[in-house]
């Protein structure tokens, strides 16, 4: 008895000490843990950022004003406004005007806020930025929370989704993916204002264009830059699906309180990663799920109207005091007069 004793106990001593069999383990424990080891680390180090006073973005106006605080003139600021920068406007006793000259001048006539920056200053010029981003009245609309509440995680489509127009090649990867890969990924071009043949949406027609809205039924949306910030991301949130951001070489004030694999998952600008990813998320639902809803929660808890407001009236009150002149109307630019448009958002 002894003997046989001592001879299991060789056996079990043997087992323990032999290397684990390929494929037995957990997939999130073995196959997936680098990215569930990266989420891990993000959340411990995450401050969740306070709602008082818009005091989340405090930072940001702080870093975009530093290249000011010398000052800034009045030749300075004509000299900015003759190398034609991007479409120059004033904001004089709580009235906007604008130049003539304006880039998109029927779009920027009816907007209800016009003078926008897109997120840092790209230049030390003491201008808002060559783009402007264009705010519509409404906020989030009941057609848009309607949309996401009808489309819970558990009813969503699993493929990942994408539409727009090629404004940027980094686009391009994942439009060929979903060629090769139709189930893994439905994305398509459409058409904007340069399109001129197939060739510009990869050789094949171009598809129709899809309300925001309705990007609510898929799990997966992914996020882009254009020719500058994607305007669309805090839209995507809204959604309650999980946003795949690529890149980060724009930025809209927001983003940087918005962190990789806490509120969404971060792609590579070659999108060499993204197979990888998808399969992660697709092997790790739970993880997603609330992956999405943290970032839906930070676009309510942090971008209401009143956030966007806050920000805004801080950022000019702050920039107002690097102004070394006193501010008058030029002369050709004409007061910019809100018109509400219906909108989809």
């Amino acid at each position: 008895m002894e003997r046989w004793l001592r001879s299991q106990l060789r056996l079990w001593l043997l087992l323990l000490l032999l290397p684990p069999v390929p494929g037995r383990q957990k997939e999130s424990g073995s196959k997936w843990k680098v990215f569930i080891d990266q989420i891990n680390r993000a959340l411990e180090i995450y401050e969740p950022c306070s709602s008082q006073n818009c005091s989340c973005y405090h930072g940001v106006i702080e870093e975009d004003l530093t290249p000011f605080r010398g000052g800034i003139s009045r030749k300075m600021m004509a000299e900015v406004v003759r190398r034609k920068l991007g479409t120059h406007y004033q904001v004089i006793n709580s009235r906007l005007y604008r130049e003539n000259d304006c880039m998109f001048p029927s779009r920027h006539q009816s907007t209800m806020i016009s003078c926008i920056l897109l997120g840092h200053f790209g230049k030390e010029d003491p201008l808002f930025g060559q783009y402007i981003l264009l705010v519509l009245d409404g906020g989030t609309s009941s057609e848009k929370t309607w949309s996401a509440a009808q489309w819970p995680w558990k009813k969503k489509n699993s493929t990942a989704y994408f539409r727009g127009s090629r404004t940027s090649p980094e686009r391009d990867p994942l439009i060929l993916l979903s060629r090769k890969s139709p189930k893994l990924v439905d994305a398509e071009y459409t058409k904007n204002q340069a399109w001129k043949s197939m060739k510009d949406t990869l050789g094949k027609p171009a598809a129709k264009d899809v309300h925001l809205v309705d990007h609510c039924k898929y799990k997966y949306l992914f996020n882009f830059r254009g020719v500058a910030a994607s305007f669309r991301l805090k839209h995507l949130f809204l959604c309650g699906s999980l946003v795949f951001h690529v890149g980060d070489e724009w930025l809209e004030f927001f983003y940087p309180q918005l962190k990789p694999w806490v509120h969404y998952i971060p792609v590579k600008t070659d999108l060499s990663d993204v197979q990888e990813l998808l399969q992660f998320v697709k092997a790790n639902d739970d993880v997603a799920q609330e992956i999405a809803e943290r970032g839906s929660q930070f676009i309510l808890n942090h971008l209401q109207m009143d956030d966007i407001t806050c920000y805004w009236e801080n950022l000019l009150t702050e920039y107002s005091k690097f102004l070394s002149y006193n501010v008058t109307r030029r002369k050709g630019y004409d007061q910019i007069i809100p018109k509400i448009l219906k909108t989809e958002l």
